[in-house]
């Protein structure tokens, strides 16, 4: 399973688990599909941010499959 870290393994329709801003501590994720990559930088050491289909806005943690 890829880490989301990369732009470049992040792509739009891409199903995935984000964590949300107030679920850091938590560590709670949400899976969803991305709509848009929201992280300009070819790299983010916490993660890609990105906004689900369903307007979640998180940081991508894992990929869980290819388009």
């Amino acid at each position: 399973m890829a880490e989301g870290k990369k732009r470049s393994d992040v792509s739009i329709g891409q199903l995935v688990n984000v964590v949300q801003k107030h679920h850091q501590r938590s560590g709670e994720l949400t899976e969803g599909i991305v709509k848009k990559l929201l992280t300009k930088s070819s790299f983010h050491p916490y993660g890609i941010k990105v906004m689900l289909d369903d307007g979640t806005v998180g940081r991508v943690k894992e990929i869980l499959e290819d388009e």
